[in-house]
């Protein structure tokens, strides 16, 4: 099959699982914001920021090591699996027996002495999810999108499902009936910690599904390979520490630098979380076309056209990317109905996260240059001084501008990794990407934007209208320009 046609057809396999099943997920933030006060829901948006630093940690970056040996001709592909999957296991048991031990003490530091459950829970969710990550790393490596997005989207049916189940009508029968039989289920104390629990019983149902692939790893363990993987991946995991810094740090910090007291600071991320959702859609996107991209850059590397190809890509990702844009923040006032009128306060930093969401997309792009030529350790240094920028702007920022302080971090932050990362691949990696249309695509998407703005704000006129009318004028220029190019691309190859 085309090269191009196989990664779009892979891409809309595990968008399936990603981008439609998660935006189901994502209709739970009506129901989570319409049911909880901001303070409430700030506490979810905490925890979740927390786990997605431990989530790096845990898979110590092993996906992509085990894709670079699998394709190499040292070892056998059983062989890196096994030694992947039991290193995973090793490190996710000792991490839950600490969990366990410092669950009360780690509680009280985070302000949460009430809930020390709510530590034993995320940290259960954590080590599923790190040990399913190894079996979906080796789907992926296979090409079975398709058994990968069933997986996912039946995690993700069960997650809601329970969601809707425990908050939905658990906590409305407690209401009127205690002492009915779907009123003994809810608990007031647990409250918003209904969320955890439904993940939880998720993941250990995915983990399930999985477990045909996890089998197949629990042999083949080999020292000097365990050896090289660990070198090779460490690096990863600092850049995906690096990383979730630049994407969740926010989160986890608004509520300790911005000046007010605890549950004002809650209140303050529950707004900011909730409005964060909205640009979900090209977060999901970029996580469809991450676990489609890396294995297709590392088996396509070999070929005689492959840097034409990606350059290829990266125009075409830039498109998708500026169309999901303009979808979200043209019609940015309908989609602030899906949070609570008390979060719809925060529904101006949306274009901002979406830019910033775009960027980071270019930078995944152009992020092959090291994981290629296994340059690790200078991807690495990309992520920190990502992560410094990150922490010096919120440092500055948000006690003086609050969550929209925030939002500008991530945009400058990732603006910088993006042109640090390019000038780095021209010269180790040189991919001959068209910065002039990238850019020009970036420039007319915001441009258009701000026109739907002035049109709909300085002259009244429908901001349905304009939207629609809008986006039909940018998809007849992508038609008329890069449509056509690429329909020859196809046709040569």
């Amino acid at each position: 099959m085309n090269p191009l046609k196989r990664l779009a057809s892979q891409t809309a396999i595990y968008g399936v699982s990603s981008v439609l099943g998660r935006f189901l997920n994502y209709l739970l933030v009506p129901l989570l914001t319409y049911s909880f006060a901001p303070q409430s829901y700030g506490v979810v948006a905490e925890f979740y920021a927390y786990m997605g630093f431990l989530a790096v940690v845990l898979t110590f970056g092993l996906e992509t090591g085990y894709f670079r040996f699998r394709n190499s001709d040292t070892w056998a592909p059983e062989r890196v699996y096994g030694t992947v999957v039991q290193t995973l296991l090793v490190g996710n048991l000792l991490f839950l027996l600490g969990a366990l031990l410092v669950s009360e003490p780690l509680a009280a530091l985070l302000r949460h002495p009430e809930h020390p459950e709510y530590i034993w829970w995320c940290a259960a969710i954590l080590a599923t999810d790190a040990l399913g990550a190894a079996a979906f790393a080796r789907l992926r490596a296979e090409e079975r999108a398709a058994r990968f997005a069933a997986i996912k989207l039946l995690e993700i049916g069960a997650n809601i499902g329970l969601t809707v189940f425990f908050i939905g009508l658990c906590r409305p029968a407690f209401e009127q009936d205690p002492n009915s039989f779907l009123g003994t289920l809810w608990d007031p104390a647990i409250g918003i910690g209904y969320v955890f629990i439904a993940n939880l019983i998720a993941s250990l149902i995915k983990l399930g599904l999985l477990a045909p692939q996890l089998r197949d790893g629990l042999g083949g363990f080999q020292g000097d390979l365990f050896r090289r993987l660990i070198r090779y991946s460490a690096p990863m995991v600092v850049i995906g520490l690096a990383g979730i810094v630049n994407e969740m740090l926010d989160r986890a910090a608004l509520k300790y630098l911005l000046p007010y007291d605890d549950a004002t600071n809650l209140a303050q991320l529950g707004i900011y979380s909730a409005c964060y959702k909205l640009s979900i859609l090209m977060a999901l996107f970029i996580q469809a076309f991450r676990y489609a991209g890396e294995p297709f850059f590392f088996a396509y590397a070999r070929e005689r056209d492959a840097r034409a190809v990606y350059a290829l890509v990266l125009n075409w990702f830039v498109i998708c990317c500026v169309f999901i844009f303009l979808v979200v923040s043209l019609f940015l006032e309908l989609f602030g109905y899906f949070v609570g009128p008390e979060y719809r306060a925060g529904l101006d930093v949306v274009p901002v996260l979406l830019i910033a969401g775009m960027l980071l997309g270019i930078y995944v792009n152009l992020s092959i240059w090291y994981k290629l030529t296994d340059r690790t350790l200078l991807g690495a240094g990309v992520s920190l001084i990502g992560a410094a920028i990150t922490v010096a702007l919120l440092w500055w920022w948000v006690p003086i501008h609050g969550y929209v302080g925030a939002a500008w971090a991530h945009l400058v932050c990732y603006a910088s990794m993006v042109a640090l990362s390019y000038l780095l691949g021209r010269r180790y990696y040189p991919v001959p990407y068209e910065v002039g249309r990238v850019l020009g695509y970036l420039a007319f998407g915001i441009g258009l934007y701000l026109l739907g703005e002035w049109l709909t704000e300085t002259r009244g006129w429908s901001s349905v209208a304009v939207g629609a009318t809008i986006l039909a004028g940018f998809i007849a220029v992508v038609a008329a320009t890069d449509g056509r190019r690429l329909l020859r691309r196809t046709a040569r190859t």
